[in-house]
């Protein structure tokens, strides 16, 4: 079932389930002709280890998918890590594991669809900056939460303390492949606001990962999430710390703790300025479920602004490319009901753009079908993932002919 008064198109009506993945990247190429997409096996259980992701796109006038490949890194939260590559027209990016020895080692496989298949970075790309410069990368095994990790990826269970000095947020150059370590387990301990916190009665570390990596509006700095929990076997609850920092690694800073994150605050993405962050926060003060706020990391102490009141259960949020709308979707209601929302940013108002019902039995948890709202880069176009149809299906709304905008 899809509610709306607005003119949505299945981009995908083949029979399959298709997917794209998170919110915080562009699907669509430069000329907005090509959405980066994966038919995806099953939406029932993780993936197992070696099961196939076919890795394609879809196209507005065609609406089928063109299968380029194959992949064995995916999850049904963010997909295999489609990203565009500014630098080389008509390519992109996706990660995928190759034998290396008795192990399985992740890359990223470059894709030309002129040329096919051009090459690989020797490391999986979690994000790409917005001048195409540079990659953010970190280590998938160690994250706990399978349905954002691979499952050819596993946990370290002979190592469950990271190795301080040579793990933690890499940066890749994009043109030359180099990869470099900016931001270890050791400096971010060190930054930690209660770094005792880290340590258990018995002298060890508890478990910790990183993961939700993103690069700022001009590419000058990069976001990273500090998570831990008590042990390996016992990922929930998890304490939650933004980290940000210079491509360089200087200027490294906690930006928002647990003591904001923990019940009140979610999905974090950069905002307009090169300082602004956007996320959801639920301060348990209203009744309409979630806020969209934002604050400067340069302003102590935490400071939220509030562009709009919510409109029920935590969700996903993103800025148009010309920062004067916000798409906002959220997590299903008791009835299984996902909402989505235009929010004019200067007046803090807003129109429902559908409602979707998330009807599959035994889609929760990490297999969920978030509607992950996404822009196309000169923000006339919006896609989302959608379970309603009982398949998992791409939908486009095109928001300039629906006189959503302009």
């Amino acid at each position: 079932m899809i509610d709306s008064s607005f003119p949505w198109v299945n981009l995908t009506p083949e029979a399959g389930n298709y997917t794209f993945g998170y919110y915080d990247r562009c699907a669509w190429d430069a000329g907005n002709q090509y959405h980066l997409a994966l038919h995806i096996p099953q939406q029932t259980r993780l993936p197992a280890p070696g099961e196939l992701a076919g890795v394609g796109y879809v196209t507005r006038e065609e609406r089928c998918f063109h299968k380029i490949g194959e992949t064995s890194a995916w999850c049904h939260q963010q997909g295999a890590m489609t990203l565009w590559l500014r630098h080389r027209p008509h390519t992109f990016i996706y990660n995928d594991f190759v034998e290396d020895g008795s192990a399985w080692k992740p890359i990223a496989r470059i894709y030309s669809l002129d040329k096919g298949d051009v090459g690989h970075y020797d490391v999986p790309i979690y994000a790409i900056s917005s001048d195409g410069r540079w990659g953010a990368t970190l280590n998938f095994g160690r994250i706990p939460r399978r349905g954002y990790s691979y499952a050819l990826a596993p946990l370290p269970a002979e190592h469950s303390v990271p190795d301080l000095d040579n793990d933690g947020l890499f940066i890749v150059d994009m043109h030359t492949k180099e990869t470099r370590l900016i931001a270890s387990y050791r400096q971010l301990i060190a930054r930690h606001p209660f770094s005792y916190d880290l340590v258990r009665d018995n002298g060890e570390y508890v478990y910790m990962w990183l993961n939700h990596t993103i690069f700022n509006c001009d590419a000058g700095r990069v976001m990273v999430l500090f998570r831990y929990s008590p042990a390996i076997d016992q990922p929930k609850p998890w304490r939650t710390f933004m980290y940000t920092m210079r491509l360089d690694g200087s200027d490294l800073r906690c930006s928002l703790s647990d003591l904001y994150w923990r019940g009140a605050i979610s999905h974090q993405i950069w905002g307009r300025t090169p300082g602004e962050i956007l996320v959801d926060a639920n301060w348990g003060s209203h009744e309409h479920g979630s806020e969209y706020i934002v604050f400067d990391e340069t302003h102590y102490p935490f400071q939220a602004q509030r562009i709009s009141r919510g409109m029920g259960p935590a969700g996903h949020l993103n800025f148009s490319p010309d920062g004067e709308w916000l798409v906002a979707d959220t997590y299903p209601d008791r009835e299984g009901i996902q909402r989505l929302a235009l929010v004019d940013v200067s007046t803090g108002d807003w129109v429902e753009l559908g409602r979707f019902r998330h009807q599959t039995p035994g889609a929760v948890g990490d297999i969920r079908c978030d509607l992950h709202p996404r822009w196309s880069a000169d923000g006339t176009l919006l896609t989302v993932d959608t379970i309603h149809e009982g398949e998992r299906k791409i939908y486009l709304l095109d928001m300039e002919n629906a006189s959503v905008i302009g």
